[in-house]
């Protein structure tokens, strides 16, 4: 690599001139004339050497890499990749696949949110949240996170369901205890 050429009027003796492009021969060409070439073309222009630059361009660290012609693209793949031109051993990049979800977690979480407005499909929920867990834990699927949920939240509404059964029930029966059975016919 040269160093760009030095600013103003002295000479640095570490600073060589870049080479020059050749012309091209015109007996190279089939038949046609090559049109006469300018004089010697500079590589590169100098840069200025206080020019900002930009931390954040992009840069291609394979830039002018190509491996030799006489090897074939295959030796060049790294390991636990497939060659080129070959389909990819694996199905992706990223993360692995998530596992399939538990059918019947699902159905326990719907039953159980379902129990917000009826109360009757809360206890529902809530046993099949736990068969869910059970399958879970043997099949190794998903969906332990939404079994859980239906347990909790369908023993809660299932736990208002019963307080609100009692307090009914002792509501009724406060109101026979002390209902006046002395009618007047």
């Amino acid at each position: 690599m040269t160093n760009p050429p030095p600013p103003g009027n002295w000479s640095d003796p570490t600073w060589s001139a870049p080479p020059s492009s050749p012309t091209p021969d015109p007996t190279l060409v089939a038949g046609q004339p090559v049109p006469p070439q300018p004089g010697p073309v500079e590589a590169y222009a100098p840069t200025n050497p206080y020019a900002p630059v930009n931390p954040y361009a992009p840069v291609d660290p394979y830039a002018g890499a190509q491996p030799p012609a006489t090897q074939p693209m295959a030796e060049y793949a790294p390991p636990g990749y497939a060659p080129a031109g070959y389909p990819q051993q694996y199905p992706g990049y990223g993360y692995p696949q998530p596992p399939k979800t538990n059918g019947l977690a699902i159905a326990a979480f719907v039953l159980a949110m379902i129990g917000f407005t009826s109360c009757i499909t809360a206890p529902i929920g809530a046993i099949l949240g736990h068969v869910a867990q059970k399958q879970i834990r043997i099949s190794g699927e998903g969906g332990a996170g939404m079994a859980k949920a239906a347990i909790i939240i369908g023993w809660i509404l299932t736990g208002f369901l019963v307080l609100v059964l009692a307090i009914y029930a002792a509501a009724i029966i406060y109101a026979i205890a002390t209902s006046n059975d002395s009618g007047s016919y």
